[in-house]
């Protein structure tokens, strides 16, 4: 679908460097996936437990230290 927006220049160029991307609707689209699959990532690294330096449920010490 074609749209047209008017779109920051300085802000198109930031973006385009960041993302790696070469056309104006590479830079735009690649941001808007970004943004859209944001929630799913955030997700994903808090349900990992291993994320924050592991699951320290194997240490016998630790789970006794639980069970008081």
């Amino acid at each position: 679908m074609r749209t047209i927006i008017d779109v920051d220049d300085e802000l198109l160029e930031a973006a385009q460097s960041e993302l790696g991307t070469a056309t104006k609707k590479d830079t735009v689209n690649e941001a808007l996936r970004y943004v859209a699959e944001r929630k799913a990532r955030s997700r994903a690294v808090l349900d990992d437990p291993f994320f924050l330096g592991g699951s320290d449920l194997a240490d016998p010490d630790v789970m006794r230290g639980a069970r008081r």
